[in-house]
């Protein structure tokens, strides 16, 4: 094997142990994805991968559970700046094992939409910028700035959350450019503008658990165009 492999080239559970550590009928392996992922393991290639799916597919927490499993704060930010709020994570995270690429580096974030607002706290307690004094949008993208500029293991969920049309087209000019210095990012996302991102691989979320695809053949494309073509065959049924 070379020297060049990503961060991390698989995510698998043992199965010593894993009865006890992922009861069957027990949340989350009541989740395809994540029983997916359990039984199957997770190949990551290098560059960027996307998890597409529904509220509740197991996308996100596949995402954060990865990210704790490579030692990164459950509720975002690096290896050396855990904080905790509110302990909500699952127990894959402790469960998975994770396959490092030989010479990759250790160096990791977690943007996790739902938690910024404490992470930002967090790290005005030690000196750093006041995010807080910014639009959540332009917070978003000085995280992106500032802590997306080296090589090294990215997760992200849903980081669309709070970004505009254009503002996304800069996050994935920043992912282009991670991935191209030898980064590697795995990230939750519910845009099919992220989600078209070149040389990007897409995994589906669903009841089938995960299934590689592309954007055109998305189900999340599909209903864009058809309700961006016409939205009233959509809001009558909303709105009776």
């Amino acid at each position: 094997m070379g020297l060049d492999q990503p961060p991390v080239v698989r995510v698998s559970v043992p199965r010593e142990g894993r009865a006890e550590k992922l009861p069957l009928r027990q949340w989350p392996m009541t989740v395809p994805a994540v029983e997916h992922v359990v039984r199957r393991g997770l190949d990551l290639a290098p560059g960027v991968t996307f998890l597409v799916g529904e509220n509740g597919s197991g996308k996100s927490t596949i995402v954060e559970a990865v990210a704790e499993a490579y030692g990164l704060s459950p509720e975002g930010g690096t290896r050396n700046s855990h904080h905790s709020t509110r302990v909500t994570e699952s127990p894959l995270g402790a469960a998975l094992t994770l396959q490092r690429g030989l010479g990759a580096g250790r160096w990791g974030f977690f943007l996790r939409a739902e938690t910024m607002h404490g992470w930002y706290t967090h790290q005005e307690q030690y000196g750093g910028p006041s995010l807080h004094e910014m639009s959540h949008g332009e917070s978003f993208l000085e995280v992106l700035r500032t802590r997306f500029s080296s090589p090294g293991f990215y997760c992200l969920d849903e980081p669309e959350a709070a970004l505009s049309f254009s503002s996304t087209l800069g996050l994935i000019a920043v992912l282009h450019d991670l991935a191209r210095r030898g980064g590697q990012v795995l990230c939750a996302t519910h845009s099919p503008v992220l989600a078209a991102m070149p040389g990007a691989r897409i995994l589906e979320v669903g009841p089938w658990g995960l299934r590689p695809t592309t954007w055109e053949d998305l189900e999340l494309v599909e209903h864009w165009r058809a309700y961006l073509a016409d939205p009233g065959r959509y809001l009558r049924h909303v709105l009776d």
